[in-house]
């Protein structure tokens, strides 16, 4: 026999819509990534007896957001201002340059170009 189902509708901006039990999305917002679990293994690393709480985390996961955020927009002005449609390393290179202050902006592009060349040739 076919069983009967029993669907709950909800009335809406003059519409009948299914009611659906989907979970939220995280605190973080939608598109943006959630490097909570990097930031834990990163610790554990460097100092293996800490933990971190959660509202910390999500502090830090806003940050390393935001930081890309504003290194991927200087890198896109730096595209357009070049008259160019394809973004190269050496866009990000000079937004990291721009956006981040000296040592640390040395460091980092090091540190990024070394991860670069370690995984074109793996």
């Amino acid at each position: 026999m076919a069983r009967s189902i029993i669907k709950k509708y909800r009335y809406s901006r003059g519409y009948l819509s299914l009611i659906s039990r989907k979970k939220l999305h995280s605190s973080t917002d939608f598109g943006h990534r959630n490097y909570s679990l990097y930031v834990n293994r990163v610790l554990k690393e460097v100092v293996p007896q800490r933990g971190i709480s959660s509202r910390t985390l999500d502090i830090m996961n806003t940050l390393i957001n935001n930081i890309f955020d504003c290194i991927a927009m200087e890198a896109c002005n730096l595209m357009y201002f070049r008259n160019r449609c394809t973004l190269t390393p050496e866009d990000i290179q000079r937004a990291v340059y721009l956006r981040l202050p000296g040592k640390l902006a040395k460091h980092a592009v090091a540190f990024g170009s070394e991860a670069v060349n370690r995984y074109v040739h793996s």
